[in-house]
């Protein structure tokens, strides 16, 4: 994806609605933040500045690379007034649901005839049993990536959202997310180019909570809390 800091939130900047579902926080959260504070000095200033707040997921694995989709290359504010159309479309945001909408009432909600035929293609993994989604919890983090970008419109970026946002895997450094190394750069580099290098040298420090640590860099840019 080729936009600037909002890239990081394409789809997890949202807003909240009552017909989500329950959102859930991981249970490492606060060992992660308590290691980070300890061994990084940019996080023991940008932690304690957001409370409580947390990574948040609605749990819903079709539902969080749906909206992956529909978000591309969009602004972070046409992606959900897309989504909310399209969302309203079928009686509940399922495959098979899917699956039976019309390409013009689905091209109609604005979409692209290109993100209709990614989001019919995601829709067919998941009827058809393509994907191992049950197995999910226990593979790691490259096989799960190596099956998502089988589908057609999901890139790594998208699987390594995934990977955090849905399956909360605590320890994912997404170094194709622009709105990471440009918090990088402005957290640790005081606006100076950042490279994939110099963002790894950084997340060393971060590991095995590389995944908490972003969360924080995104949230040093933009205070909105971010959850798919």
């Amino acid at each position: 994806m080729g936009q600037a800091v909002a890239a990081s939130k394409k789809i997890a900047a949202e807003a909240l609605d009552a017909s989500s579902p329950m959102l859930s926080t991981p249970d490492y959260w606060a060992e992660a933040c308590k290691h980070l504070v300890k061994k990084d000095r940019v996080m023991k200033r940008l932690i304690p500045q957001f409370g409580d707040a947390a990574l948040q997921t609605r749990g819903d694995a079709f539902t969080t690379l749906a909206r992956s989709i529909v978000g591309q290359q969009i602004s972070v504010k046409a992606a959900k007034t897309v989504w909310e159309r399209f969302a309203a479309l079928p009686p509940g945001m399922t495959p098979a649901n899917v699956l039976k909408l019309k390409i013009d009432d689905m091209r109609a909600a604005g979409l692209s005839a290109r993100k209709v035929d990614y989001l019919v293609d995601l829709a067919i993994h998941f009827d058809g049993d393509k994907l191992h989604v049950k197995d999910w919890t226990s593979m790691d983090d490259d096989a799960i990536i190596a099956e998502l970008v089988a589908i057609r419109g999901i890139g790594r970026w998208t699987a390594e959202m995934f990977l955090i946002f849905y399956l909360m895997r605590p320890n994912v450094l997404p170094l194709d997310d622009v709105g990471l190394i440009n918090g990088i750069s402005q957290n640790y580099f005081s606006g100076d180019p950042v490279s994939r290098s110099d963002a790894r040298e950084v997340a060393e420090a971060w590991k095995p909570w590389c995944s908490v640590a972003t969360w924080y860099i995104w949230r040093s840019l933009d205070p909105l809390p971010v959850a798919y």
